[in-house]
C-alpha cells in the first residue's frame, strides 16, 4: 500500500484551491486527492444541499402526493464522495473530542451507521464551504 500511494503522489498533485481540505478532521492527502478529482469545480453546485445530496450524505426519498413511492440510494451522487467522506468521518471521530461526542451522542439515539452518516454530512457540508469560500475550517462552528 505504502508503494502505491508514494507512486500516486509522485504523479497527482492537490490543487491550490483543495489544500484547505487537508485542515478538515479527517481528511489527509489520500482522501484530499480522491475529493478533488470526484468534485472537480465546486461552483457546479447551486448549494451546500446539492453538494451533500451529490456526496450521498443525505436520505433520498421520493413521494408522489405525500405518498411513499420508493427508497434508496443506490445510483444517486457519487459513491467514491460517500466513501471518503465516511472514512474521514471514522478517522475524525477517533482523534477529535468534539467529533466523538457528537457521534456517540447520535449512537446513542440511533445506531452506529447513522451516526457515522450524520458526522460524515457535516464533514461534507464543511468542505463545501472551504472549498467555494476558500475559508478556514473553524469546528466551532461544525460541532459546537
Amino acid at each position: 500500500m505504502k508503494e502505491i500511494e508514494k507512486t500516486i503522489l509522485g504523479r497527482v498533485r492537490l490543487r491550490d484551491e483543495f489544500k484547505g481540505l487537508l485542515v478538515i478532521p479527517g481528511i489527509g492527502t489520500t482522501l484530499g486527492l480522491t475529493i478533488m478529482r470526484e468534485v472537480g469545480d465546486i461552483r457546479r453546485f447551486a448549494g451546500v444541499g446539492n453538494y451533500a445530496s451529490y456526496c450521498r450524505c443525505v436520505k433520498n426519498i421520493r413521494t408522489s402526493n405525500d405518498k411513499k413511492i420508493g427508497e434508496g440510494n443506490r445510483k444517486n451522487g457519487n459513491k467514491y464522495l460517500s466513501w471518503a467522506y465516511v472514512e474521514a468521518a471514522h478517522k475524525a471521530k477517533q482523534y477529535y473530542p468534539a467529533i466523538k461526542r457528537y457521534y456517540e451522542k447520535k449512537a446513542a439515539t440511533t445506531n452506529d451507521i447513522v451516526a457515522i452518516k450524520a458526522v460524515s454530512h457535516k464533514l461534507a457540508r464543511a468542505s463545501y464551504y472551504v472549498l467555494r469560500d476558500q475559508a478556514a475550517f473553524d469546528e466551532k462552528k461544525l460541532f459546537g
